[in-house]
């Protein structure tokens, strides 16, 4: 019977830093007139973000940067050249994304596609293997497939007939709070309520940053004490309450987070972005500011390994993490780091929050440097067509962050002067409980198969193999073929070393525990005890008869 052939594993890596910040802080009892004023920009600039956008949306693959040119200029009639270049931009981003999930939807319907008319095509009842399914289990199954193939194919047809014409679909406000207005009952909401959070998810009081410009910013500006000011469009600027069309607001910022670095940026003139936004549920302004840096060049995968590793398994509901030193055996005992992946959106986001928290904290007292966790990725794995009547399990790794947690794991890593290596998730899970569960389990450590796996990532994001040591010579008790063990080479201090010969005190230690006996007696009882115990005992040289 032939192995199973098992796929390339790819090679570690260290994940690049982050390259922007956002910080927030809240608008603090704004005035009635504040709030008339943001209330009445965010909803003039939003109806020019809804033109423009289906400005875009109609010309398809006709748009070029002419017809870019006489979008701006037909906003800036109507706001500011400022303000025009940051609504087109914010319309090419969402028309850019837009067309990314369309590529991404026709990929998995190609797969799901591939699938069905590969089960239907073998005989009712055929078993699958490992690489591929077997045939539908019934004629009433194989009917019902066979429906979902034609579905599968006009969407498919659909989809690449937009994708070939420039056609996409977007909802400015969101798609799930628009079905929502179908169905208020499910939604908790009342239609008063529906309204307000879709004309407020429809605003747009956002501008970006300008470097050289005073504060960083010439349309919404903070100064380094607090105070925001608006640059007012062209049809509300009798609403300005400053020189040069300028609204100053009455409430002030103060950003604790991130505060100083902050202010050295907007002393320093440099390019900062800010966004207004509504949270309706709470009645609160907010201001984000954000801006980018330059890539942080990564240290080398050496030197992220020098002071060893911990391997971390990223499961549903916590992560399992593992200390490791440098030659990959691990110290201590494991660590879990639970979250609760329910209720809001916010809510599961400050779960993903608090829990990479404790891990990187737990990680800085062990001495490590370095995480390395699994390059996860569920795009291609959570289709009906694949796992078939396998629904709890499509929902577990659906429900996995794995976008939201490579996106804030490396940004708040590199606040600890931690590194990031991914690698490869093939086979971590299986060949960790297989080499590593069993030999850490003890009276006092209960080791699970996430615990294993943890160790198995940290080996391999050291460049170790998996699999605990090699196995010992089968001809013979001789070293000749090698070091049987592969934690570390022979030239490393403090690796294990060979076993040292039995002494002759312990023979005669022996002897007087089990009575008298003759060397040759006493000899072959010791070889024969340590072979049956599966021990390996070196001997110098024969022992001398009379």
């Amino acid at each position: 019977m032939s192995k199973k052939q098992l796929r390339t594993i790819d090679i570690p890596f260290v994940a690049l830093g982050p390259s922007g910040v956002a910080i927030s802080d809240r608008l603090k009892c704004p005035s009635p007139e504040d709030e008339k004023v943001l209330r009445l920009v965010g909803e003039h600039q939003g109806r020019l973000a809804s033109r423009d956008l289906k400005a875009r949306c109609e010309a398809g693959h006709d748009h070029d940067n002419d017809a870019w040119a006489a979008r701006k200029r037909e906003l800036t009639e109507q706001s500011s050249s400022r303000i025009a270049g940051a609504i087109t931009k914010a319309t090419h981003d969402q028309y850019g994304l837009a067309r990314r999930c369309l590529l991404a939807h026709i990929q998995n319907l190609e797969a799901g596609i591939r699938t069905l008319r590969h089960r239907l095509s073998l005989p009712i009842g055929e078993k699958g293997t490992r690489r591929a399914p077997g045939g539908y289990r019934s004629k009433g199954e194989w009917f019902h497939k066979s429906r979902r193939l034609a579905t599968l194919e006009h969407r498919l047809d659909a989809a690449r007939d937009d994708w070939e014409t420039g056609r996409v679909r977007v909802v400015r406000g969101g798609r799930r709070l628009l079905k929502n207005r179908h169905n208020l009952e499910a939604a908790q909401l009342t239609e008063p309520q529906w309204h307000e959070r879709w004309e407020a998810e429809r605003w747009f009081l956002a501008a970006d940053g300008e470097s050289g410009k005073r504060f960083g910013n010439e349309t919404i500006r903070v100064t380094p004490e607090g105070e925001v000011s608006i640059k007012l469009p062209a049809p509300l600027a009798p609403h300005a309450n400053a020189k040069h069309g300028r609204y100053v607001l009455a409430s002030k910022v103060t950003f604790v987070h991130r505060g100083d670095e902050w202010r050295d940026r907007i002393d320093a003139n440099r390019a900062v972005a800010y966004r207004i936004h509504l949270d309706v549920s709470r009645g609160r302004w907010y201001l984000t500011a954000s801006w980018t840096r330059p890539i942080v060049q990564t240290v080398p995968l050496e030197t992220a390994r020098a002071a060893g590793m911990v391997g971390v398994d990223t499961n549903a509901d916590h992560f399992a993490a593992y200390r490791l030193d440098r030659h990959g055996n691990p110290i201590g005992d494991p660590k879990r780091f639970y979250y609760y992946l329910s209720g809001t959106a916010d809510h599961r986001d400050a779960q993903i929050r608090h829990a990479l928290t404790r891990l990187l904290h737990w990680t800085k007292q062990t001495g490590a440097t370095a995480i390395g966790i699994e390059n996860l990725d569920f795009a291609a794995e959570k289709t009906r067509e694949k796992h078939g009547r396998k629904k709890r399990f499509r929902q577990l790794i659906s429900g996995m962050p794995t976008g939201k947690l490579k996106a804030r794991i490396v940004s708040m890593a590199a606040e600890h002067g931690l590194s990031i290596v991914a690698v490869d998730p093939a086979y971590t899970s299986m060949w960790g409980d297989q080499h590593w569960r069993k030999p850490l389990t003890s009276k006092t450590r209960n080791m699970t198969r996430h615990d294993a796996a943890s160790v198995a990532i940290g080996r391999r994001a050291l460049g170790h193999p998996t699999r605990r040591r090699t196995a010992p010579p089968h001809d013979d008790q001789s070293d000749r073929r090698g070091h049987r063990t592969v934690q570390a080479d022979r030239g490393v201090r403090g690796r294990e070393e060979t076993r040292h010969p039995v002494t002759e005190r312990a023979h005669d230690a022996r002897r007087r525990a089990e009575g008298a006996r003759t060397r040759a007696t006493s000899a072959s009882n010791t070889v024969r005890d340590a072979r049956s115990s599966g021990t390996w005992v070196v001997q110098d040289s024969l022992l001398d008869t009379v």
